[in-house]
């Protein structure tokens, strides 16, 4: 199996452009409507701020600590209320999620072009016609709204030469390619952000622990403090929001199953031998890790989806719908067509077997024939010949003796009836004409 292509297939290069912007959108997007909404979620504790403040302080406004926290008082819920409606309106069909979705299902592509299809003589249109349905998918995904933002860097987008984990994109991939540049690499990384985010949660139910006991030691506490039980649960209600938005208790256990999946793919991989390492289990570990990442993507989609309904933005989570559906017909799609590989390529591979035995056998009838027009060849099978001749010829004498001393003993005894009154001298004196052989015996 060849792993290096003299020249890469324009169809992967238009692959990895579009997974390129797409990529890059879904990252940009997602950054935006994070920092917004992790916006929104601390003005609403100021705005609980400075609202204990004006009661508090009762400022003038004619002084500049007065007039500065009026401004606070009143702008802070305006700002929010204007990052609100930003949010619904440019954010409202969850693009940042459809993107991705689209981004992932053609890296899904191209790895199975890659692998799987690398001996299908039809794989350049398999891939243009699977492109052209993701692009069609995340148009509709999208309200009609579809444009690839700007993308200047390099292709793939995330390859660095310096790194041997890192995958060129563009070589056909033997097994131990693929375990590196795809298993291995997104094993790693999953295992990562399941750490990363483990911390995240650990810290984030430490800031809700320590605000809740602010809030109740306040309230114990009473007198003038009292009142900044609001404003500390302000905060608690801003970090399980925060927290909930982000869905991490859901992510992790979402990451964790794709790890352990992963794990078991790659210890089973390591397990074979090298030549246990057949086209037949490189193609089952493709199969295995693509359906692994590919339902972790869904589940991601339908994770975020639930979030975004617990934060109150249903019709971004009812829109989300639409991509999972298709996202999963694409899925059922994609398995059968790499079924329908595997078994192209096992008749190609037995085709090219009978071809392999069909010439050997010609090369040994044409090293027989050769053989046997060779001298010494020639020679024994003459001298064969010649003794099968003369053997033939010896018998032939013998049989007609023979023949001419059975009639000379019949003409000599026929005035004699042998029966059962035959005399033994008479048969002694037949016996004794019968003729010797010189064979020798035993």
């Amino acid at each position: 199996m060849e792993t290096q292509t003299s020249k890469p297939a324009p169809i992967l290069e238009i692959a990895w452009t579009r997974h390129a912007h797409l990529d890059t959108a879904a990252t940009r997007r997602t950054k935006a409507f994070l920092n917004i909404r992790r916006w929104i979620t601390w003005l609403s504790v100021l705005a609980t701020l400075f609202a204990i403040l004006v009661q508090l302080l009762q400022p003038d406004a004619k002084t500049l600590v007065g007039l500065i926290i009026k401004i606070f008082f009143v702008s802070i819920p305006i700002l929010s209320s204007a990052l609100a409606f930003f949010s619904s309106k440019y954010y409202a069909n969850g693009a940042w999620l459809i993107t991705r979705a689209g981004a992932e299902e053609i890296k899904k592509e191209i790895y199975f072009f890659r692998t799987i299809l690398q001996n299908d003589p039809t794989r350049r249109n398999y891939l243009e016609k699977r492109l052209g349905e993701i692009q069609r998918q995340l148009f509709r995904s999208l309200n009609g709204e579809f444009a690839f933002e700007g993308y200047e860097g390099q292709i793939p987008a995330h390859y660095n030469s310096q790194d041997p984990s890192s995958d060129p994109g563009f070589n056909d991939l033997t097994g131990e390619e693929y375990f590196r540049y795809r298993l291995e690499n997104q094993l790693a990384w999953h295992n990562k952000k399941v750490n990363i985010y483990k911390k995240d949660r650990r810290r984030m139910t430490i800031f809700i622990i320590v605000a809740g006991a602010l809030g109740a030691a306040f309230a114990a506490w009473g007198e003038g403090l009292s009142v900044w039980v609001a404003f500390t649960a302000s905060i608690t209600a801003a970090l399980i929001g925060w927290e909930g938005l982000r869905n991490l208790d859901v992510t992790i256990k979402n990451y964790s199953k794709v790890v352990m999946e992963l794990t078991i793919l790659y210890d089973h991989w390591q397990n074979l031998e090298p030549e246990e390492q057949t086209p037949a289990e490189f193609f089952q570990m493709v199969r295995g890790c693509e359906d692994v990442l590919w339902a972790q993507n869904v589940e991601y989609i339908k994770s975020m989806q639930e979030a975004l309904k617990d934060n109150g933005l249903d019709r971004e989570a009812g829109l989300i719908n639409q991509v999972i559906k298709e996202s999963v017909d694409s899925a059922d799609r994609t398995k059968q067509a790499m079924a329908d590989a595997v078994v192209e390529n096992t008749k190609a591979v037995l085709k090219d077997n009978e071809k392999k035995i069909e010439e050997s056998f010609k090369a040994t009838l044409g090293s027989l024939a050769e053989e046997a027009s060779s001298e010494l060849v020639q020679k024994e099978l003459e001298a064969m010949h010649q003794a099968a001749s003369e053997m033939v010829q010896t018998v032939v004498a013998k049989a007609s003796s023979m023949s001419s001393s059975l009639a000379d003993i019949a003409k000599e005894f026929a005035h004699i009836d042998i029966g059962r009154d035959t005399s033994k001298e008479q048969l002694n004196a037949i016996l004794a004409r019968y003729p010797k052989s010189n064979d020798v015996k035993g």
